[in-house]
């Protein structure tokens, strides 16, 4: 392997790395993939959420042999309170189609799955080998890594950093700042297992019918957070998320305690009831948005998936960024070397202009105010108006012997008093702003 010169090294295995891996091999490159992890998806044990349309475009065939656990046909958002929630809810029988558009699948089955298509395409994959750190020459164009099982370093044409949203490599070697506590969330997650027909029956399903869930208010006790239900064949993916940089200023939640408070939760512990807890993790997710991204080529390299701090801050379509990421990478890599270029800054300036014609850019940019609006905002998004729009619906709902106007206009006096005129117009302003 000392001597070894191969055409591209991909740093990590992740859903973009195996992305940039997997098309650069099936355009006849030489590809060296090297991950830290026992296996591809070993650090991975939490459920998430797969776009279709992102791995079609890889493996069209996908369906035939991937690890999927549910097709969702259902997806509900919740604003909750202490004792409930009030949401909108999408549900349609056309989602059970022949080729669904998103799936339920868990991390560490389908990693380990897409790795396996990425050897079989015929790349060489180092497992429990960490790069430690980029290797350059006089000109400063990267061309290699060294590992900490080879003291001579690996060389290659070009380097794809797909090392995920901690971007280590990345960071000591220069190319990147370090991470920003406010540009990252600290998620964790677990696994709660129930029979499959118990899940049919609490979510309405048959088959393999699935249901995302998707929650944020009170339960993050005023930090800048969200929460999720996924449901698999015979499993629960819930999880939350908070911004690290809320947990710092808080100096007393905790994650694990957090995601309690949304278990323990009236509108979720019946969900979860009767479940087993066998699998537990945390790890960082990018929040940034548009704002946070890094540049992301330079000569001899070039950064994929959450390593690019690529996250759309309202639809949340991590695995789909990653993999297109990954995918365009790949193929711009292919072409320049099949052309016999060299992969400098330059050439590789047309991954850049793919991206921002893509919907990848095209969706950070429009959400670009998102992560500044719940910065600036954040306790009364993620607190007061939940307890609001709660208070608004039991007033609404309820059947007291008072009638419909003087309910209208205790809830604007409500609205008013709690957050006042200037206070309310400005949300709105900000909120349409940052939609915009």
């Amino acid at each position: 392997m000392t001597h070894e010169h191969f055409d591209a090294i991909v740093v990590g295995a992740g859903p973009s790395g195996n992305a940039a891996a997997y098309t650069m091999a099936q355009r006849g490159l030489k590809v060296l993939q090297i991950e830290r992890g026992e296996y591809s998806g070993s650090k991975n044990v939490q459920g998430a959420i797969l776009y279709s349309d992102a791995l079609e475009k890889i493996i069209p065939d996908f369906r035939e042999e991937a690890p999927l656990e549910r097709h969702v046909i259902e997806q509900r958002i919740w604003m909750m309170d202490d004792a409930g929630h009030t949401g909108m809810h999408h549900r349609s029988d056309d989602y059970n189609e022949d080729k669904p558009n998103r799936y339920t699948i868990i991390r560490a089955q389908f990693d380990k799955w897409f790795n396996r298509c990425v050897r079989e395409m015929g790349v060489t994959v180092l497992f429990e080998t960490t790069v430690t750190s980029l290797i350059t020459d006089e000109n400063k164009r990267v061309i290699g890594v060294q590992t900490d099982r080879d003291g001579n370093g690996i060389f290659a044409d070009v380097v794809v950093l797909a090392e995920g949203v901690n971007g280590l490599v990345g960071q000591r070697s220069g190319l990147r700042r370090e991470l920003r506590p406010e540009d990252v969330a600290l998620a964790v997650k677990e696994m709660h297992f129930l029979p499959q027909d118990v899940i049919d029956a609490r979510f309405n399903l048959k088959g393999e019918e699935g249901v995302v869930i998707e929650a944020m208010g009170t339960i993050t006790d005023g930090m800048v957070g969200t929460a999720f239900l996924y449901t698999n064949r015979e499993s629960i993916s819930v999880g939350v998320g908070c911004l690290v940089s809320e947990f710092a200023k808080s100096g007393e939640a905790t994650p694990h305690g957090i995601l309690d408070r949304f278990k323990s939760h009236p509108s979720i512990k019946a969900l979860l009831e009767g479940s087993e807890i066998k699998e537990y993790a945390a790890h960082l997710i990018p929040e940034g948005g548009f704002r946070a991204v890094p540049e992301l080529v330079g000569d001899g390299w070039i950064v994929v998936g959450d390593a690019g701090h690529f996250v759309n801050a309202v639809h949340r379509e991590g695995s789909n960024l990653a993999m297109t990421t990954g995918r365009l990478a790949g193929e711009v890599v292919a072409n320049i070397l099949g052309s016999c270029m060299t992969c400098s800054r330059e050439n590789l300036q047309t991954y850049v202009k793919l991206l921002e014609d893509s919907f990848v850019m095209k969706d950070m940019k429009k959400y670009k105010n998102v992560p500044r609006m719940l910065e600036q905002g954040g306790r009364h998004i993620m607190d007061l108006y939940p307890r609001l729009l709660n208070r608004s619906a039991q007033t609404w709902f309820r059947v007291d012997g008072k009638d419909k106007k003087s309910k209208e206009s205790d809830i604007l006096r409500s609205a008013r008093q709690a957050r006042g005129l200037t206070g309310l117009l400005g949300d709105a302003f900000k909120l349409a702003r940052a939609w915009r």
